[in-house]
């Protein structure tokens, strides 16, 4: 019998309809009767094929779901086999075998635009809206579980091996369903502090910065991509601005600041500036534009890697001690900016062409040649002042720095290129407590600066910051901690500080210090214990005593930081002996009954970890009631709280037939 092959039309959703034909028209009442013709049959299998074949070639995945892509593409090609044996198949199809079919094609057609979303769409949204995206995950293997659940495989004439294949697949999808994902502590933790950060500390550009890193969106081309993003992404949404689109809105803008980009409305076109917007049929031409500021330019200059800006932009970002070109991310050979006279000289003649007027550039006094060189001399004589044998001189020069430092960038690099770094770590060692106010903190703002965090624990400031965490007034031990938290950035950091005996300190500032000082503490720990041997030094130095006061008392507002904590200790066999007493799950129960929603998913998350390796934990959980909670949670709480009280039910359930 011959099979006619058709092309497979586009799946703009699970009801679209397919329009199928076949030697003439047929009627409805054809495709609806209680036998099909293999031939319908055979297009079903040739179109999810096709679903496939494009999935294949989608390439690779956003970080954060990476590994979720990929397992997911891995099953869809294991169903290969199956549908090539469908196709060969000539017999009679029964209502059963279409409607199977129709199932799988609909759950795989879901996967493939899930799929594209985690190739193409917004890496901000797949982190903050996280827990969506797993859920839509979960419902993609649950619906082609069901729909290969229902395949009539002997009706098809399978063969015996590939029925094995198929089944093996279903328990594979039946035990992906109930998995819990391997959460980015981490990355949880720098979203958890920048979505929620009131007050802007220096010590937060530091997360931001990682966050940046860890999404891949730390060069203007990545930026401007997720723009577009994200711009699509609110469109789809029908233009309204929810409060998650607003955190990842602000989120862009921060990363935007970091890499010196122009914050403009994410909303309008990138590509179109904002002198165009009353004459929209004016559209400027591409390479007229600078890539940063995605602006005509005016005084257009070329950079080493052979790539052009404006002056002003690129400058700007050499200022702000970048050394690669925005564009190409190669490292320059040099910084020389050379002027593109024939880009001008189009600009120019397309401007008159058009009568389009440039815009006039407003030269800050700053950039001002003599004033820039006047700002170079002031910073050199304070770095001066540092050691000088005046001690009232050298408080006012370092107060001074403290304040410099904190403004920008370009200060915190031009304090460090004159030497100001070493004198200020030797006034950590003065007994005056204004100074070691000023000093720590100074250091705190340099240390926003990336290359700085190496030239302040070469300079041997950590021992020192240390000393004033132990005996300094009580802002300079919180901004004892906040360096601490910056300097532990660079992962050779937190061995040092660990290493120094930092943990103690910021363990007893947790227990004693304000509400300030416990946040500041609680975020350097964290960042601490990412490093295994530190989890150990921070259970030996009692931070599980503070860590319960923070869970108990939940007026202080850090239930969750305390238990995202206790879930990096909870991998640790020490940790596990330490906080696995009754009184501790009891506790966790109770946040499981009446916390808040990220109590809940904090406490379930913990309670998961340890009963994972022991399975005395749920034996006590189960004592104090918690069952009851964890299905209430599995029904009605958070999407991660969801899945992880699901995959607690299965570990109770195996606990108490042991």
């Amino acid at each position: 019998m011959s099979k006619t092959q058709l092309e497979s039309t586009s799946f703009p959703g699970e009801d679209c309809k397919q329009q199928m034909v076949m030697d003439g028209e047929r009627d409805q009442e054809s495709t609806e009767s209680n036998e099909s013709s293999p031939r319908e049959e055979i297009d079903i299998a040739q179109e999810i094929l096709s679903v496939i074949e494009s999935v294949a070639r989608l390439g690779d995945y956003r970080r954060s779901h990476k590994k979720e892509c990929y397992g997911l593409v891995r099953r869809m090609k294991l169903l290969l086999p199956f549908l090539e044996e469908v196709k060969d198949f000539d017999g009679p199809i029964s209502d059963v075998g279409i409607a199977s079919l129709s199932s799988l094609k609909k759950a795989l057609v879901l996967a493939k635009k899930l799929l594209t979303t985690c190739n193409e769409g917004s890496k901000i949204y797949l982190v903050v809206e996280s827990e969506a995206v797993m859920m839509r995950f979960h419902n993609v293997l649950e619906k082609l579980w069901k729909a290969l659940e229902a395949v009539p495989f002997d009706e098809f004439e399978i063969s015996d091996e590939v029925k094995e294949q198929v089944e093996l697949m279903k328990v594979q999808l039946k035990r992906a369903k109930r998995r819990t994902d391997t959460q980015d502590i981490e990355l949880a933790m720098d979203m958890m502090v920048v979505l929620t950060k009131k007050n802007d500390r220096n010590a937060d550009r530091a997360i931001i910065e990682r966050l940046a890193k860890k999404l891949e969106l730390l060069s203007v081309e990545d930026l401007e991509i997720e723009t577009v993003a994200t711009r699509s992404l609110v469109k789809e949404r029908g233009n309204q601005v929810t409060e998650s689109t607003q955190q990842m809105i602000d989120l862009l803008n921060k990363f935007k600041r970091i890499v010196g980009m122009e914050v403009t409305d994410v909303l309008d076109d990138p590509v179109v500036p904002k002198m165009l917007k009353k004459s929209p049929s004016l559209i400027i031409p591409h390479e007229f534009l600078c890539p940063i500021t995605l602006e005509i330019m005016t005084d257009p200059v070329i950079v080493a890697s052979g790539q052009t800006y404006e002056r002003e932009s690129i400058q700007k970002w050499i200022d702000s001690n970048h050394r690669t070109c925005p564009k190409t991310r190669e490292t320059l050979a040099h910084l020389s900016l050379a002027p593109n006279y024939a880009l001008k000289n189009l600009i120019l003649q397309w401007c008159e062409n058009n009568n389009f007027e440039l815009p006039k550039k407003h030269v800050p006094a700053s950039s001002d040649p003599e004033t820039s060189s006047e700002h170079q001399e002031k910073v050199s004589s304070l770095v001066k002042d540092l050691s000088s044998s005046q001690l009232e001189v050298q408080r006012r020069a370092v107060k001074k720095i403290r304040m410099l430092s904190k403004e920008n960038p370009e200060n915190r690099i031009l304090i460090a290129n004159n030497g100001g770094i070493p004198p200020i770590v030797q006034l950590l060692s003065y007994p005056d407590s204004k100074i070691l106010e000023h000093a720590v903190t100074a250091l705190l703002n340099l240390s926003i600066d990336e290359n700085n965090k190496s030239l302040i624990t070469k300079g041997g400031a950590v021992p020192a910051i240390i000393g004033v965490l132990n005996s300094g007034t009580t802002e300079a031990r919180e901004n004892s901690a906040a360096a601490l938290f910056s300097l532990s950035m660079l992962d050779e950091n937190k061995v040092t500080i660990g290493l120094s005996d930092g943990i103690p300190p910021l363990v007893d500032l947790l227990q004693n210090g304000t509400v300030r000082g416990k946040k500041d503490a609680a975020t350097a720990l964290f960042n601490l214990s990412l490093n295994h041997s530190n989890k150990g030094r921070a259970i030996d130095a009692g931070i599980v005593t503070p860590l319960l006061h923070l869970v108990n008392d939940r007026n202080l507002g850090m239930v969750d930081e305390a238990l995202s904590i206790f879930l990096l200790l909870a991998s640790h066999p020490e940790g596990r002996n330490e906080i696995g007493q009754l009184s501790f799950i009891e506790t966790l129960v109770e946040l499981m009954k009446d916390g808040t929603p990220k109590n809940k998913e904090c406490a379930t998350s913990v309670l998961l970890e340890l009963g994972s390796t022991n399975s005395s934990f749920m034996l006590a959980a189960l004592q104090f009631g918690v069952y009851e909670n964890l299905v209430e949670i599995s029904k009605s709480g958070t999407n991660r709280a969801q899945r992880k009280a699901n995959s607690l039910l299965q570990l109770m359930s195996k606990a108490e037939h042991i």
